[in-house]
């Protein structure tokens, strides 16, 4: 969702029609944006193998340049180009790959002139397009306000079909509809990079909300609920998590079930699924998640993980600047600190070009505009947000 919001953006920029590449997992996913057409490619479209292409494809422009093979000279005619283009933008680009040239003034005077870019990405990589001098001024009178821009983009083009629509709205008017306040809670255990165990998460959730952020109140352990709540100045939350595993749930279920509150508020807490692991190439499972990302954006509060994108996607889509869950490898001051107040509203970049597009050498992507700057929650690498 991110990278397609990112690709639309680019062709609004360079006046250009944005088709995707349909995977299986993405069929019934999401709405098409104007009736009567479609913006999947053809199954007959002519350059195919469009899945397998990568960094080293002879195609993509890295390659192309670093051969020699490809006029980069900006007065190029159209004629001396390539008809098609490859732009590999993944995670795995590193600034010695000649694709960090993306995002260059001149470069982009050339491949303007490509009839089609293929562009692959699972980056957010609105922010590099923001460093581009060739489409600033269009983006400054685009977003006056830089981190709404996935936001707007998102809500525009990201429309749930059908199918997803209708288990997003049986649980919305089964289980929040009657709250006064919902809190949106995404817990994310990166168990490849950074693990944490079902107590420490829980552990981290509640001080979270309960000390750090003040958003849910604290209860009386040595109390146990023993009649419904009659008091005038009870409120009603309703807390809803999302997260793969049942654990976290099930110990915030408890707390508020068994014990009253400090204050008389009455909480509740719901969780939709509980998939146990990212099942990838399931569609099944990416209803789940679309369904359950804007369910997060319907919340008066949100607390992510840090670094999530599922997170970034829920809380861009709410308008709102969430709580993030430090991550332990990334952040020291968890123990006293286990979250903080987001700064911008959008996305984080995580794998931006430290590319000097003058002279070839490294450059930090975090100097070139003020709006433009280290993401909040993302602080081990140079990684980049839009900021107001």
């Amino acid at each position: 969702m991110l990278a397609l919001t990112a690709t639309f953006l680019y062709a609004l920029l360079t006046d250009r029609v944005m088709l995707m590449h349909q995977p299986e997992d993405m069929v019934d996913l999401l709405c098409e944006p104007f009736p009567g057409a479609s913006w999947y490619l053809p199954s007959d479209f002519p350059i195919q193998g469009l899945e397998w292409q990568n960094t080293n494809s002879q195609n993509s422009y890295g390659y192309l340049v670093e051969k020699n093979l490809i006029n980069t000279d900006p007065k190029a005619p159209p004629s001396s180009l390539p008809s098609s283009l490859y732009v590999h933008l993944m995670n795995d680009m590193r600034d010695n790959h000649l694709h960090v040239r993306f995002f260059c003034d001149d470069d982009q005077l050339v491949i303007s002139k490509i009839n089609w870019v293929l562009l692959r990405t699972n980056q957010y990589i609105i922010p590099g397009l923001f460093i581009i001098p060739k489409y600033a001024e269009e983006l400054e009178q685009m977003f006056p306000s830089k981190e709404t821009v996935f936001h707007h983009l998102g809500r525009y083009l990201l429309h749930p079909s059908n199918t997803v629509w209708g288990m997003i709205m049986r649980y919305q008017n089964s289980y929040l509809t009657k709250s006064k306040e919902i809190i949106g809670i995404q817990v994310r255990n990166y168990s490849y990079w950074a693990p944490i165990s079902a107590e420490n998460a829980y552990e981290q959730v509640v001080r979270c909300t309960q000390q750090e952020s003040l958003i849910l109140p604290s209860v009386n352990l040595d109390q146990y609920q023993t009649s419904p709540l009659k008091s005038t100045k009870s409120t009603s939350k309703t807390v809803l998590l999302v997260s793969l595993s049942r654990e976290v749930y099930e110990r915030l279920y408890d707390l508020y079930y068994e014990h009253p509150t400090t204050t008389g508020e009455m909480i509740s807490v719901y969780q939709p699924s509980h998939e146990e692991k990212q099942k990838f190439y399931n569609k099944f499972h990416n209803y789940k998640a679309m369904a359950e990302i804007w369910l997060l954006s319907f919340s008066d509060v949100l607390v992510t993980t840090a670094v999530s994108t599922f997170g970034y996607v829920s809380y861009s889509l709410a308008g709102i600047k969430p709580w993030y869950l430090h991550i332990a490898i990334l952040d020291r001051n968890i123990t006293n600190h286990p979250c903080r107040r987001a700064l911008s509203l959008d996305p984080c970049y995580h794998t931006p070009p430290h590319f000097n597009c003058k002279t070839g050498g490294k450059a930090d992507p975090r100097n070139i505009v003020p709006h433009v700057r280290q993401c909040d929650d993302y602080t081990h690498d140079p990684a980049i947000k839009l900021y107001d």
